[in-house]
């Protein structure tokens, strides 16, 4: 099977919706992507006479990583099909019995969004492989360059957006941009500009339970946490994203001047997610990913995770949400008999992750 066109992503969740009606829904989401097309989430999990807390999973964010999509629609089939038949999990070494998987199904809800920038990877697949934005052409003023389409949807999240004013002139912000003509990392007008990360915004508090977000990506073979704006510390409350005291000083790894706050309970949470995320993924062929913060990988703002996870912050009547990103494989684009492998770790990562929730 080679990689999924946005056709067919979108019939893999109607067509998982109607086979398992008892433990499988489509979500509708409020809003079609720039370029008018619908998109969908799938929640599954079994029936509960409680309220479930939830995990929701966000793929295709960026166009030209593929395999992002796959991975999801893999995992939502592979849970529902086991769930079902009474069976468990083996994904090479990787096993989870039935009452692991019934059990994940039963305490826990999956929201799962595959597929959350479908014109970006529409045009990917058909025109330009390494296209990573969505497919806006609102910013560019009229420039006919390929680069002046699009935002980098994992730069549009409402954290610490105004990286110019919150970033030090010492930090490394090339992996953020105001220039509307960046190919790659131009962060949009204002937080939340876009229909598609207004989507990951309702479902958030559509799901008001929701205790952890993953965002799937591609590469190189991490699991982050939070922060991605600094260094973590769990010392001094003050210091935190909200503070503009603290404006032009974030951003530079090992200094005193600035640190993320985040709680000591967080924390350990959050290193024991990814911990068994990548355990979990090296039990299938001993390939080894890497758990730790976001901001190891390089600085960043207005990214999923970050923004997921400082809600509760801005609004302490928000639940608590740990953020999460997967870097998948290393290569965007792997061969597709490469690609069923990674599929099997990260699947088998994520199953490892859920089931450490409890």
């Amino acid at each position: 099977m080679p990689y999924l066109n946005i056709v067919e992503v979108e019939s893999a969740l109607e067509n998982l919706a109607t086979a398992y009606p008892g433990l499988a829904q489509l979500v509708d989401l409020p809003e079609t992507s720039v370029e008018n097309r619908t998109i969908h989430a799938l929640k599954i999990g079994a029936p509960a006479p409680f309220p479930k807390d939830a995990v929701v999973m966000l793929g295709g964010v960026h166009a030209r990583e593929w395999g992002s999509c796959e991975i999801l629609v893999h995992l939502a089939a592979d849970l529902l099909e086991a769930h079902q038949n009474g069976t468990g999990l083996g994904y090479g070494g990787a096993t989870y019995t039935a009452a692991q998987v019934s059990g994940l199904l039963q305490r826990l809800d999956l929201v799962l969004l595959p597929l959350v920038n479908p014109d970006g990877r529409l045009y990917s697949q058909t025109v330009q492989p390494m296209w990573r934005k969505n497919r806006n052409p609102a910013y560019g003023g009229g420039n006919p360059a390929p680069g002046c389409t699009g935002v980098d949807l994992n730069r549009n999240y409402d954290f610490l957006f105004d990286f110019t004013t919150a970033f030090s002139p010492a930090a490394d912000v090339t992996h953020m941009s105001t220039n509307p003509c960046d190919p790659m990392v131009y962060a949009g007008p204002h937080a939340f500009s876009e229909p598609e990360t207004r989507n990951v915004r309702w479902l958030l508090d559509q799901y008001p339970r929701t205790g952890w977000l993953i965002d799937v990506h591609s590469y190189s073979e991490d699991m982050l946490y939070n922060w991605g704006d600094d260094d973590n510390q769990s010392d001094n409350p003050r210091m935190n994203f909200q503070n503009a005291t603290f404006d032009h000083r974030r951003g530079v790894a090992n200094d005193l001047d600035y640190a993320e706050y985040i709680d000591k309970g967080d924390v350990d949470n959050e290193v024991l997610l990814a911990e068994r995320f990548c355990q979990g993924v090296a039990s299938v062929r001993g390939i080894v990913y890497t758990p730790k913060t976001g901001f190891n990988l390089y600085p960043t703002s207005g990214t999923s995770d970050d923004y997921a996870f400082a809600r509760h912050f801005v609004d302490p009547q928000k639940g608590r949400v740990l953020g999460f990103t997967v870097e998948w494989g290393t290569e965007f684009h792997p061969k597709w008999a490469d690609m069923e492998k990674i599929i099997l770790d990260v699947d088998a990562g994520l199953v490892a992750f859920c089931l450490a929730t409890a």
